[in-house]
């Protein structure tokens, strides 16, 4: 399977599940485009598009809470993609552990 063969949006993304590869707990979401991908392959670590900004970002590049890569999966319909990390510190930018730490009532 190549990057090229993943089926991204109309906007050219696909979103990304955040891992921790050692709990399996969910860290966050964030959307990748076919450039963050190979830039996320290549660096082994996370890089993302951000939708507001409209540029790419390394997840830790102001935080110094960087991702480190071990796998990558995607999903039976090729449209999601699992990234499961090594990560230093939170990975929300609100200081908690995981983006997902509210929970609905």
């Amino acid at each position: 399977m190549k990057i090229k063969d993943l089926k991204y949006d109309n906007n050219g993304l696909i979103p990304a599940i955040i891992e921790d590869y050692k709990t399996g707990k969910v860290l966050m979401l964030a959307y990748m485009n076919k450039e963050s991908l190979r830039r996320t392959i290549k660096s082994g670590k996370t890089c993302f598009w951000s939708r507001s900004r409209k540029k790419y970002w390394v997840k830790g590049e102001t935080s110094g809470h960087i991702q480190s890569v071990k796998s990558i999966y995607y999903d039976c319909d090729m449209d999601t993609l699992l990234v499961k990390v090594q990560s230093r510190g939170p990975a929300c930018h609100t200081g908690h552990r995981t983006c997902f730490y509210r929970k609905l009532k």
